[in-house]
């Protein structure tokens, strides 16, 4: 006769005692960590990663070595002091502070960018512009940053890439082939209006 196969089935935890010992858990002042979540059936989810919390001078100090490797924006800034443990007021001063004593500029820091955004990835005015509006920088560093590309720069770049694009894109019909490099040059954040007129020569 074939034994049957014994089941392991644990416990049905308690959940007045588990409640119990979370308390006890908070409670104590000697515990260093948090405890750990459950989802709603009492499996336990992992521990969450801790974030190191600084002192306002350590902080300062942090972030002007941060500020100091490159150019960075307010929003970056604060959202770092945040993740510190430095309270937003805290924050909003040192931010002052940083811009005081040049640490911070977003015009400078959209100089750069839009700069480095063009040279070396080959974005368009308008990709430029969306990105440095996502990451909180204000529309007039903005205009300034994409002064920073001259007319005759863009437009040489834009022709070089429609070339480029040309030679590897192929499709029967004429006006299906243009869309498709079109698509492409906009995508990269170029005027549709440039792109067309450039296209239609």
């Amino acid at each position: 006769m074939e034994s049957k196969k014994r089941i392991f089935r644990p416990k049905k935890i308690d959940k007045g005692y588990l409640a119990r010992c979370q308390n006890l858990m908070k409670n104590a002042a000697s515990f260093s960590f948090n405890i750990l979540p459950m989802n709603e059936n009492h499996v336990f989810l992992g521990m969450p990663q801790q974030q190191k919390v600084y002192d306002i001078k350590e902080a300062k100090a942090k972030i002007e070595g941060f500020c100091a490797y490159q150019e960075r924006t307010q929003k970056e800034v604060r959202e770092k002091l945040l993740n510190w443990g430095i309270l937003p007021s805290i924050a909003d001063e040192l931010i002052m502070e940083l811009i005081q004593q040049n640490f911070l500029n977003e015009e400078r820091f959209a100089k750069a960018f839009a700069g480095g955004r063009f040279r070396i990835k080959k974005w368009g005015r308008k990709k430029i512009a969306l990105e440095l509006k996502y990451r909180g920088v204000s529309d007039y560093c903005i205009k300034k940053g994409l002064a920073e590309i001259s007319d005759a720069d863009y437009m040489r770049t834009l022709r070089d890439m429609l070339e480029k694009r040309a030679i590897v894109t192929r499709d029967k019909n004429e006006f299906t082939r243009k869309g498709k490099i079109a698509n492409y040059l906009i995508r990269k954040g170029f005027e549709a209006e440039l792109v067309w007129d450039e296209l239609n020569q």
